[in-house]
């Protein structure tokens, strides 16, 4: 199905061993395209849930909604849940599970919360006119009122707070000034056999004779919550305000509110900052259902393209023999610019960027050293450089003549930038600028990196040396970069950052400067065997 990494063997071990590792590579495309179309199962049974048929002797649970009764809304405050006094914040009396509100309250602050400790909110939906704690079919969500995060400082903050103790910098207190209540309003009912597990964490069932009820579905939407909203709780402050908002919701939107937050939770269990959960949140929230299934099946197709890649990359690099017709100074520069643009993204962006960046920066380091014939000799400890043959010579020189000509245009340009960022613009430090001035560089001038090579291969009039299947796939996967780009260009919610949107556009250049010489020097190639056919057929 796809090429193997290792040549043919003549027989024996090696021939066994290239198949294996064949056959590796297949099981693990195998295994992720079977996981895709599982996800892709999953969707469709989430968007689309069966109801129940009584008509077919289905066991069948009823929602508690459909006698519509008189409820109530109520939302407590208490430093514990269920083990702490209740504090009445805010009550709906002729509450409507079909309506949507708003309400803006003002909550005092027990002293424990002040002195650096806790509040919960415990939402009730019970009937009108009964204490929720006596109301025997009554539902409850209890939510956190507050937040442990380090102090923010602004810019000029931060150089003031470098020498503070390290307690300064220990997680304080802080307040979520919004509570989103949604609650399924929709009149479905589920059938027992089939019921979503999603919805079984949150359902109540009560008996009534024969029939089965179920509660109503309530929930406290804590993607709204952002980083940026919360406030500081200090010792001195008594009072906060609170806005309580309230929306009636259907199954399909439980559901997929009820996915979000779980996605959040596992983002926070695999390491990831607040600020980049709030990035992933922003997208989440700013898109329909719809658009996250697309974009969902976009990052698949890259994740794909972008694995058939290094895999492709990392096989033709091993079973090269010969560096003849391969630029040192485009492989040296992309190990530099790849290692530099993972330092730079490692202060910006969500490991789900960082990730296949190190990849290819780990691989490009490896293909520096064998372009360099250096290798380690793992007997005496020592690097030992091959020779190198006539043709891999001149390659050599025609790289040192484009590089020497990059230079007069790169060096100028790059160091004028960065006195330009150093003198005008407000840098955190040193290192910070260091870094931004060598990735805009990369960035700026990186497709100039690949001229070596371009002109190495206008010299040697072929590009056979180089890996068109991994050329081929980059440039698929760039393609859908280009089109994403476009699409949140102007957005801020993306997890690249612009100058790296921007460089996808660079990468798509160079696919097509390739496909312009792949295609000319192949007619050429043509020509040239039509020629000697035809002098053959004159001769004889």
């Amino acid at each position: 199905m796809f090429p193997s990494c290792q040549s043919k063997a003549p027989a024996g071990d090696s021939g066994d061993s290239s198949t294996k590792r064949s056959s590796i590579a297949k099981m693990l495309l195998g295994v992720f395209v079977v996981y895709m179309l599982h996800t892709a199962w999953l969707l469709y049974g989430f968007l689309n849930t069966k109801p129940c048929d009584r008509s077919k002797g289905e066991l069948c649970i009823s929602s508690y909604l459909t006698a519509r009764p008189r409820l109530q809304l109520s939302v407590f405050t208490c430093l514990v849940p269920d083990n702490s006094q209740l504090n009445l914040a805010v009550r709906i009396d002729q509450f409507d599970p079909h309506s949507s509100f708003e309400r803006e309250v003002n909550v005092s602050l027990p002293e424990q919360t002040r002195d650096n400790g806790t509040l919960f909110a415990v939402v009730y939906i019970h009937k009108a006119g009964v204490s929720p704690l006596e109301d025997g079919r009554e539902v409850h969500y209890a939510a956190q009122l507050t937040t442990y995060i380090a102090p923010p400082h602004t810019e000029g903050q931060r150089d003031t707070h470098k020498r503070a103790s390290p307690r300064s910098e220990n997680p304080v207190s802080h307040w979520r000034p919004h509570l989103s209540v949604t609650m399924m309003s929709e009149d479905f009912t589920f059938n027992k056999a089939g019921l979503p597990s999603d919805v079984r964490r949150y359902m109540r069932v009560s008996q009534e004779g024969r029939q089965m009820i179920y509660l109503p579905l309530l929930l406290v939407n804590e993607i709204s919550f952002r980083v940026r909203d919360l406030v500081e709780i200090s010792s001195s402050t008594i009072r906060l305000p609170l806005t309580v908002s309230y929306e009636g919701i259907s199954l399909r939107g439980f559901r997929f509110w009820v996915h979000l937050q779980d996605i959040v939770y596992s983002l926070r269990q695999f390491g990831f900052t607040e600020e980049n959960v709030d990035e992933i949140k922003e997208t989440l929230v700013g898109s329909n259902l719809y658009l996250l299934v697309l974009t969902a099946l976009i990052t698949a197709l890259q994740l794909i393209c972008e694995f058939l890649a290094l895999k492709n990359d990392f096989c033709s690099w091993r079973k090269k023999k010969t560096m003849a017709g391969m630029s040192r100074k485009s492989v040296l520069w992309r190990s530099l610019s790849t290692l530099l643009i993972f330092l730079h993204l490692l202060e910006e962006t969500s490991l789900l960027v960082l990730l296949p960046v190190g990849l290819g920066a780990f691989l490009e380091v490896w293909k520096l050293f064998t372009v360099y014939k250096v290798q380690f000799q793992w007997r005496s400890s020592k690097l030992h450089v091959i020779k190198l043959d006539e043709e891999e010579r001149k390659t050599v020189e025609y790289d040192k003549q484009a590089s020497r000509y990059l230079s007069y245009l790169v060096y100028p340009l790059c160091i004028s930038g960065a006195i330009f960022s150093l003198a005008y613009l407000r840098q955190k430090s040193y290192y910070s600028w260091l870094v931004n001035s060598l990735v805009t560089g990369v960035y700026a001038f990186g497709f100039l990196s690949m001229a070596p090579q371009l002109f190495i291969n206008h010299k040697l009039k072929s590009v056979s040396h180089l890996q068109g299947t991994v050329l081929m796939y980059r440039g698929v996967n760039t393609l859908i970069s280009d089109l994403c780009s476009c699409a949140t260009f102007f957005s801020s919610s993306g997890s690249f950052s612009s100058s790296h949107q921007l460089s996808c556009f660079r990468d798509e250049l160079l696919f097509f400067l390739y496909l312009y010489q792949r295609r000319r020097f192949a007619l050429r190639a043509r020509r040239r065997e039509s020629g000697t056919q035809s002098k053959k057929v004159k001769t004889q």
